[in-house]
């Protein structure tokens, strides 16, 4: 029980706490009731306490703002709030991915009874997967793993140029390659059933649907129900592939749930789609010497920076990969976009909103849906990055709050990437067309330039491909908005300058920083010529 103020922000900071904590309070405005003087004088005279907030927790008087946070840091209001109802887990987390395994393994560790639910619905075309969500299984590491298999082609072809021999003809095996791939994969799914295991953590493979308030109903590949209970649940369903909605898309296409398991080399493929996914597939198809097609509507990486998209693009297009708008394919994979899976999980049942075009989830500061008991994490969420690693630092640090001493808040600001196209591209900030839509473009200054890796030097690939750009805002010291390259590990590159980004660099803190020589990244440390400035930007030495 909440005795306010409406007035009195140490009254909305408690209120905001209990909602953080998914708690269910009453609050009674004394500013707002014409008995609010004497209820305040009665509390005066138990509590001791002249001010507001006056905070009773199941009887128990905690006292004020200051008081409630204390109790909060310590573990006391956790102990306080434990409600009466008897539920089968303090929390089940519904999706076996990087989030929810992440969230659940934290609440464990802070000491919590936890249930996961997991369920892999088969593709169309019946592939599905262990546990560990789309990242582990059809998603960032067998694309990787993919990616660098091609590398290593263009590898081999290098190497004759730095002096090593071979006559054999060399050729690329789909089978070898998908066996390595899946036989790493299904270390990796026992890894995490283990983790679970020695975590104390609940793991059932079953299908969650809410039924009723605090109610799931967990239903297995045998069809087999069971209702488990509990004081709070954390969403964490993820994303899986669209599809066309046309005639046949579903027996006859594939998708990146079916690709990364494929048992047989999918030929000549047309690939439907220009995001990261489509050009990243298309990419390694290519680099394997497949006659590979991307089908695009518009743009390329929409959401991405334009400039670089349109690198990217030319780049696959010297390299093989053809952007066409008519094309007979042997393998067809749809890469058009993914969708939200919470239509069927029951949230209508205890009144979660969604979405209703999307699918996705609209939560608060603290992930928590408009039911306060119900948390969402991950891909899921609405206007949030698509990312494992949000969706883990996300998930362990809706654990600390919900049931350590933590307050801290997942940060969605200045989130690194890279889409593994042949040529990387990796990005942190602001894309230029962002930039100038928040800042307005005349604020803005936008260093670049071209740039040679010295490994691509006597092997004779191309010059003044590889390209990198920063955004800055000239109305705060030039502040770094947007940081963006394209070349060679782009990915190790970007990881290391989001860094930087997260502390808030500037171009002249950039400029004073000593590059490594010779590397890519380097080229970062040493940008001085604008856009605006109209000059050359091709290298002209090492």
């Amino acid at each position: 029980m909440v005795f306010s103020k409406s007035y009195c922000p140490h009254s909305t900071r408690v209120k905001e706490l209990f909602s953080s904590l998914g708690v269910a309070y009453n609050i009674l405005e004394l500013d707002q009731v014409d008995d609010g003087a004497s209820i305040q004088e009665m509390l005066l005279e138990i509590t001791s306490q002249k001010t507001v907030p006056n905070i009773f927790v199941n009887k128990v008087h905690v006292g004020g703002c200051d008081q409630t946070f204390q109790a909060h840091q310590s573990g006391l209001l956790q102990k306080l709030l434990r409600e009466d109802v008897a539920y089968d887990y303090d929390v089940i987390v519904i999706g076996g991915g990087s989030g929810g395994l992440s969230c659940a393994k934290e609440a464990a560790i802070l000491g919590k009874k936890v249930m996961v639910l997991d369920f892999v619905v088969p593709s169309p075309r019946g592939t599905s997967w262990g546990l560990g969500g789309t990242c582990v299984n059809v998603g960032c590491i067998p694309k990787k793993l993919m990616h660098q298999a091609a590398l290593l082609g263009q590898a081999l072809h290098d190497a004759r140029k730095f002096g090593w021999e071979y006559n054999q003809s060399v050729k690329h095996n789909w089978e070898s390659m998908m066996e390595a791939i899946q036989n790493h994969i299904g270390s990796l799914n026992w890894g995490y059933r283990l983790s679970l295991r020695e975590k104390g953590v609940t793991y059932v493979n079953s299908y969650g649907e809410f039924v009723e308030q605090h109610k799931i109903k967990a239903t297995n590949k045998k069809g087999q129900e069971t209702i488990y209970t509990a004081a709070k649940f954390v969403i964490a369903t993820g994303e899986r592939p669209r599809y066309l909605g046309i005639q046949g898309d579903r027996e006859y296409c594939i998708t990146s749930d079916d690709l990364f398991s494929l048992p047989y080399c999918p030929g000549k493929t047309l690939v439907v789609g220009a995001s990261y996914v489509a050009l990243e597939c298309a990419g390694f198809l290519a680099g394997f010497g497949l006659d590979v097609t991307v089908m695009v509507r518009s743009i390329l990486l929409r959401g991405f920076d334009q400039e670089m998209a349109e690198r990217v693009g030319s780049y696959m297009e010297q390299h093989g990969v053809k952007f066409l708008r008519k094309f007979i394919p042997v393998t067809v994979l749809l890469a058009i976009g993914r969708d939200s899976c919470t239509r069927k999980i029951g949230l209508e049942k205890i009144g979660v909103n969604i979405n209703e075009s999307t699918g996705k989830i609209p939560v608060n500061d603290v992930e928590q849906t408009n039911v306060p008991y119900v948390y969402a994490i991950g891909d899921i969420l609405e206007g949030k990055p698509e990312l494992t690693p949000v969706a883990i630092q996300a998930g362990k640090l809706l654990a600390q709050r919900l049931f350590g001493a933590s307050l801290e808040k997942c940060d969605y600001i200045n989130v690194p990437t890279t889409v593994f196209t042949p040529l990387e591209y990796g990005c942190c900030g602001l894309s230029e067309e962002k930039a100038a839509e928040i800042y307005k473009k005349e604020s803005l200054e936008v260093y670049h330039n071209l740039f040679w890796p010295l490994e691509w030097t006597v092997a004779g690939r191309e010059s003044n491909t590889c390209y990198a750009k920063i955004i800055c805002n000239k109305l705060d010291s030039d502040r770094v908005v947007g940081f963006h390259i394209l070349g060679p590990n782009a990915g190790e590159i970007t990881q290391g300058f989001a860094a930087a980004m997260k502390c808030g660099i500037t171009k002249q803190q950039l400029s004073d920083t000593i590059g490594i020589h010779p590397t890519c990244g380097e080229v970062l440390t040493t940008l001085e010529v604008t856009k605006s400035s109209g000059l050359d930007i091709t290298q002209k030495g090492c």
